[in-house]
């Protein structure tokens, strides 16, 4: 493949082209759910520029692992992005097997991780925080595709359940970055468990 003219003007009046040539308006729930694939596909780039503040065996770790998501999440947009009827023979979808990769990343990279003693808010430095933002816009990828379900049942074994599993690891890999920098997780402050810390301490003090 070989692009040689970066813009086309073809989309100026807010219209684009789906696989196989329909054209749609660019707020069609493909173009959202595909275009939002694309937003988390350049935050995890930005995620791998920032891995250098990480020691660097952890951080090349986590970006062979990103290095393949990137790639799943170019194959996934193209899904979405191709209605039923202009699928291709032999064209390429997300599988169990990418899952089943992403579910034993997910085993591996969490097995030495502290238990939670409560939810984990976003932060645990640069590349936590990113971690965590990515993670939200692959739920929000996740929810725009449902619409799709319809006319595409076979996403939900595919290319919804990969999104569905990929924000766990985006979860587990934001805990990771925390612990490889050496920085310490964000914990939710239960309200509950303050309320009752205080009523200790002033029975204590009477």
């Amino acid at each position: 493949m070989r692009i040689t003219k970066v813009y086309t003007r073809t989309g100026d009046g807010g219209t684009t082209r789906l696989v196989g040539g329909q054209e749609v308006r660019k707020d069609h729930p493909r173009i959202e759910a595909y275009g939002t694939i694309d937003e988390l596909n350049a935050i995890l780039g930005v995620v791998r520029a920032f891995l250098e503040e990480l020691p660097a065996a952890p951080g090349a770790r986590l970006d062979a692992i990103l290095r393949d998501i990137q790639d799943d999440l170019f194959n996934v947009g193209t899904e979405l992005a191709t209605p039923p009827d202009a699928r291709w023979e032999g064209m390429y979808q997300v599988s169990s097997d990418e899952i089943d990769r992403l579910e034993a990343t997910i085993d591996a990279l969490n097995e030495p991780l502290p238990p939670l003693t409560e939810f984990v808010l976003p932060g645990g430095g640069k590349v936590g925080a990113l971690l965590h933002q990515s993670r939200t816009v692959c739920r929000r990828a996740e929810r725009l595709s449902l619409p799709l379900l319809p006319d595409q049942p076979d996403l939900a074994s595919g290319g919804l359940r990969y999104l569905n599993r990929l924000s766990d690891l985006l979860f587990v890999m934001a805990r990771a970055a925390a612990a490889a920098s050496g920085t310490e997780e964000v914990l939710w402050r239960n309200p509950s468990k303050r309320s009752a810390h205080r009523s200790a301490g002033r029975g204590s003090g009477g």
